[in-house]
This record gives C-alpha cells, sequence and structure tokens, in this order.
C-alpha cells in the first residue's frame, strides 16, 4: 500500500504513488461512487464538481493502514482522525486555481487517489501545480487509475484541475495535525469569544496607539488578541503589555520568568491561529523553545492542546 512514493519539491512539496492500492482495495473504492449518499454539488464559476463523504464506508482497516502509511510518508504526527470525500467531475467541470490553507482545526494533509479506468490525454482532469496564482502550471498529474498524490496544505500549495471531457472520480483522504485539532479549535475559538481590546489594560494604550499608527492591522490585531488571551488567563498589566509587544515585533520577550516567558510564546501562537492559519514550521519553533519548560496551572488547558507531545521536565 503507497510503496515506492516519489517526492518533489517543486513548486511545493508533494509525492506521487503510480501504484497505490491493490486490485481488490481499487474494487472495494469504486464502489463508493455507486452507493446511495449525500452529493453536493457545486456548480460556482471556480468550483465546479460533485462531493459525499464516505468516510462511513471505509473499513477500520483499511483507515489504519493508511494513516499509518501517510505517518511514515509525511513523518507527521497525525491523529487518528480520518475523512474521505469523493469527488465526481462530469464533463464540463473544472476546479480553479487555489491554496487550502490549514486554518485553526483543518487538516495539514492530503492523499488524492484517482479511479478512472482507461483515462486518455483528451479526457482532461489533470491536477494542475502552481508556484503562485498568477503564474503557469509548473508540472501536472494526470488522473489515472490508481494514481496518488499527497501534499501538505500551506499558504501556497497552489492547484486546480482542468476541465473534464470525461466523468472522473476521485477520493481524498484528509489528515490532521495532532497539534492543528477540531478540539483545539474549538477552545482559541471560545477564548477569544466576545473579543474586545477595550478589556485590556490602560498601560497598554499609549503602546498600542503608536503600534497602530506605524503597523498593519493584522500585526495590530493579532497582538491585541495575545493581549487578551493573556489577560484572560489571569496574567497582570505588564505581562499582558510584554505578549503585546512580542507578538507586534516592538520587543522579544527575553525574561527569566518562565511562566511569563511560557505564557506570552502561547499567547502569540493562539492568537496567530486565529488569526492566521496553523504554520508548521512556526509550531517546530514553539515546540522547541517551549521544551523542558514546566507547564503551569493555567496555561495547561491551552498547553496540551497547542503542545499535545509535551514531556514533563526530569
Amino acid at each position: 500500500m503507497l510503496l515506492h512514493p516519489n517526492h518533489h519539491q517543486n513548486p511545493f512539496p508533494f509525492f506521487a504513488v503510480d501504484a497505490a492500492f491493490s486490485e481488490e482495495q481499487c474494487a472495494a473504492l469504486e464502489q463508493l461512487f455507486v452507493q446511495d449518499g449525500e452529493w453536493q454539488h457545486r456548480d460556482g464559476a471556480f468550483y465546479r464538481c460533485s462531493l459525499c463523504d464516505v468516510t462511513a464506508a471505509i473499513p477500520a482497516t483499511f483507515h489504519a493502514e493508511v494513516l499509518a502509511r501517510m505517518r511514515e510518508i509525511t513523518g507527521l504526527p497525525l491523529v487518528n482522525r480520518f475523512l474521505v470525500t469523493a469527488q465526481r467531475m462530469l464533463p464540463g467541470h473544472v476546479i480553479g486555481i487555489h491554496s487550502d490553507r490549514p486554518l485553526l482545526g483543518y487538516e495539514i494533509a492530503r492523499l488524492v487517489v484517482q479511479l478512472n479506468k482507461h483515462w486518455q490525454a483528451e479526457h482532461g482532469g489533470l491536477l494542475e501545480l502552481f508556484a503562485s496564482l498568477e503564474g503557469k502550471a509548473v508540472c501536472s498529474v494526470a488522473p489515472e487509475y490508481n494514481k496518488a498524490f499527497g501534499f501538505l496544505l500551506h499558504a501556497e500549495s497552489y492547484h486546480g484541475v482542468t476541465e473534464v471531457t470525461q466523468p472522473r472520480q476521485t477520493l481524498v483522504f484528509n489528515f490532521w495535525h495532532v497539534a492543528n485539532t477540531p478540539e483545539l479549535a474549538a477552545h482559541v475559538q471560545a477564548l477569544f469569544a466576545n473579543l474586545h481590546f477595550s478589556e485590556l489594560p490602560a498601560a497598554l494604550n499609549p503602546i498600542a496607539t503608536d503600534a497602530e499608527a506605524s503597523l498593519p492591522e493584522d500585526v495590530t490585531f493579532r497582538a491585541g488578541t495575545a493581549g487578551v488571551a493573556l489577560h484572560r488567563w489571569g496574567y497582570d498589566a505588564a505581562t499582558v503589555v510584554a505578549g503585546y509587544q512580542h507578538s507586534a515585533g516592538l520587543a522579544i520577550c527575553d525574561t527569566d520568568d518562565a511562566e511569563t516567558y511560557a505564557a506570552v510564546l502561547l499567547a502569540d501562537w493562539v492568537a496567530y491561529l486565529y488569526r492566521d492559519l496553523f504554520d508548521l514550521a512556526r509550531w517546530e519553533i514553539l515546540q522547541s523553545k517551549l521544551a523542558g519548560i514546566e507547564m503551569f496551572t493555567r496555561l495547561r488547558p491551552t498547553w496540551l492542546l497547542c503542545l499535545p507531545e509535551w514531556r514533563e521536565p526530569k
């Protein structure tokens, strides 16, 4: 299963497998397209296809095998959560260039498996990969039977599907990173519910005013959000100010107080998640910086969701 993946780096990291599954497995997967199900039809100018959630029809043993192989191929700590979508495209359907950014609680990796017997070049439906929204396709993947394509989602994983002239059947397997689960999303959304910057301490007002006059709005919004996290965790005004300055890039938090340091870094991270996306490189930096630091009581619920593989210092 998913043997001999060919890894590529251009225009973004991805891998391809020529023969993803056995004949018996492919035959079973093809049946997912003829079973009764609630198909969602997308018929916009940008995205034209039909989708059906077929997760419940995937045997647990098959799920476990695919997940294990994806962990090996990507090297990522993927959770057991699993979602499989059947995608059907009919003549005239097309999917425009887009990037599936891994937002808060969204999946981190996808495996796309083609189930199109007797595919010919004139049938269309090529999966095209781009370096930018404006450029030409850097490479393309033909939707040949039992061919798989896997990639990590990030802000610049631009791809699209050319118009098809014959029906095209594709299964999309979705995988979640252990540190960006729907549970984390619910926690962060609850933390920032009824977000009002007016609750921030008055000591921050002159600093925030100066920052808003010189920095982009998204930067000051994120910094204010980090300040709200610290305030709602019960930290004093000085810590809130330190967190705001750190997130805005005005000052690096280099305090010798371990709890303040951890709180500021964690607040910056959840504010970034809330405002932007899950950035794997940034998360790995956070994990490295907080490695070996004691988990403080008021940070524990957020810490365990953001850094679930954290270990107690010896």
